[in-house]
């Protein structure tokens, strides 16, 4: 089975581009792209927070005579109401989607990255490897999840970089899993013996004719990775487990809980942060719904 080394390589590109090509059918479906727009308008909120927010979202907020501006329902100066401490909720929101972006964004991309690299070495190099990978695999999903977050950023501090490792330490187990089971399909096939006998070594084969082949399942449990991390830095933060000096969403429930905010017929000061986490989710939700047609064909027949 001979081959001119230099038609493996056009074969190689074609398969990459025919797989970059079919990425464009992710925004066909209805889903991702209302999952694109909320995505699009929590990033403009994230990146132009402080010419977005009206106030400061630390700012204890007077009136003329000096008295905070407490419990301040929604109106036309303040859009989400005010807290206790007379902080505007509008503003938090806004600047809580940078801390929501900053954390499911870096955590999905250490995910793809750790999950993708020891799934493709796991079933490339099979073996002993494999068995110890896959006992690894084992051994994380044993592990509860948010539990093991609280020890960890409890040890290393509540910063939002602990806070991104702890989310990436376990979530790369799902990635790994499925990366492995399509490589061991993938290294069979015909053009991987045709790279190997034209004098491919390990490295080229593993990241530039197998990984192009299994990134779009790499990006679509990143993409889930996304709405994990997001839920996850919300609960370390209501816990009282998160970055003390960012304002997060799950830092503004915690704070409402704390001031009974319930009790005292605020409930503009939960709902938005609460719809805030659950669009922001759904929209990464929404999103792999479309990159699951690139990853599985059959779904774009239905």
């Amino acid at each position: 089975m001979d081959k001119n080394p230099t038609d493996t390589v056009q074969a190689s590109n074609k398969r990459r581009s025919q797989q970059w090509i079919n990425l464009r059918l992710v925004f066909q479906h209805p889903l991702a792209r209302a999952g694109a727009v909320v995505l699009i308008v929590f990033s403009i909120m994230a990146i132009f927070a402080p010419y977005i927010a009206p106030y400061d979202p630390d700012k204890i907020l007077e009136d003329s005579s000096g008295n905070w501006l407490t419990y301040k329902k929604p109106s036309e100066r303040f859009w989400l109401g005010t807290t206790d401490m007379g902080r505007d909720i509008l503003s938090q929101i806004i600047y809580g989607s940078r801390t929501a972006f900053i954390v499911g964004v870096l955590a999905a991309i250490m995910v793809m990255v750790i999950g993708t690299v020891i799934g493709l070495v796991a079933a490339y190099f099979s073996g002993w490897v494999d068995q110890v990978v896959m006992r690894l695999v084992d051994v994380v999903y044993g592990i509860p999840f948010l539990p093991f977050a609280m020890v960890l950023v409890t040890v290393l501090g509540g910063s939002q970089w602990n806070v991104i490792i702890a989310i990436s330490v376990l979530l790369w187990r799902e990635t790994c899993r499925v990366v492995r089971a399509q490589v061991l399909s993938l290294k069979e096939r015909p053009f991987i013996e045709v790279a190997r006998s034209s004098g491919a070594g390990h490295m080229r084969l593993i990241f530039i004719h197998l990984a192009p082949n299994v990134y779009p399942l790499s990006v679509l449990y990143g993409v889930f990775a996304v709405g994990w991390a997001i839920i996850t830095e919300a609960g370390l933060s209501f816990l009282g487990f998160g970055d003390s000096e960012s304002m997060s969403w799950g830092k503004m429930l915690q704070e409402a809980y704390s001031a009974q905010a319930l009790s005292q017929g605020a409930w503009w000061w939960i709902v938005p942060p609460g719809v805030a986490i659950v669009l922001m989710v759904m929209s990464t939700y929404f999103i792999a719904q479309g990159i699951e047609q690139v990853v599985n064909p059959k779904l774009r027949s239905r």
